[in-house]
């Protein structure tokens, strides 16, 4: 299966190929993470990622142990983008 990707925080390289949003929701499905966020223009997207990548970068938000995740920003690819 393809996933998308997702950073924390601002990448470093080909930035003209990542996208912000703001996470809205995060649940599970078949197995794969599903991310929900608001894309720039205000409409919404499911980015589809592993756990170990969930865990990655939620650990690289700048939020408190335990605290929710939404409403933060983060920096996408679709797959295949």
């Amino acid at each position: 299966m393809n996933h998308d990707r997702i950073h924390a925080r601002r990448p470093t390289h080909d930035l003209d190929r990542w996208s912000t949003g703001t996470i809205e929701s995060i649940t599970q499905r078949d197995g794969h993470c599903v991310v929900t966020i608001t894309t720039e223009d205000d409409a919404v997207a499911e980015l589809v990622v592993t756990f170990a990548i969930r865990d990655l970068f939620l650990s690289r938000l700048d939020i408190d142990d335990g605290a929710s995740p939404v409403g933060e920003q983060i920096w996408y690819r679709r797959r295949g983008g």
